[in-house]
């Protein structure tokens, strides 16, 4: 499966949105507050947005969680969609089990095209 890089345009725009929803991985209930994407507990997400926030993918597939770091002292998640290959970069949470986080670091990280300043 080939990866598809988020388009550098789609950080620009981003639409807040308090949801709450169940994991589909691993079937915690996640309580959202407008910037929680992926659970806080296996770091799995869903691909729904084209842009943050926007709800506009069709695609649906799981955001596995594939890699993380550390950039200007905050920690980022990688994830590549399951079913189409989209990766993308996500700032980790207060919330996010560290443990959880610190197993991804170490392993290679995707290129995610960085936005436009």
């Amino acid at each position: 499966m080939a990866s598809r890089p988020l388009d550098d345009s789609a950080t620009a725009r981003f639409t807040r949105r308090v949801e709450d929803f169940t994991c589909e991985h691993c079937g915690r209930e996640v309580r959202g507050n407008g910037y929680t994407n992926h659970c806080p507990r296996c770091l799995y997400s869903k691909h729904v947005d084209v842009n943050p926030g926007d709800r506009a993918s069709d695609c649906g597939g799981l955001m596995v969680p594939v890699a993380a770091g550390i950039e200007r002292d905050v920690y980022f998640l990688v994830h590549r969609c399951a079913k189409c290959g989209l990766i993308h970069r996500n700032k980790t949470s207060p919330r996010d089990n560290t443990e959880a986080v610190l197993s991804y670091f170490g392993r290679p990280i995707p290129s995610v095209p960085r936005p436009r300043r």
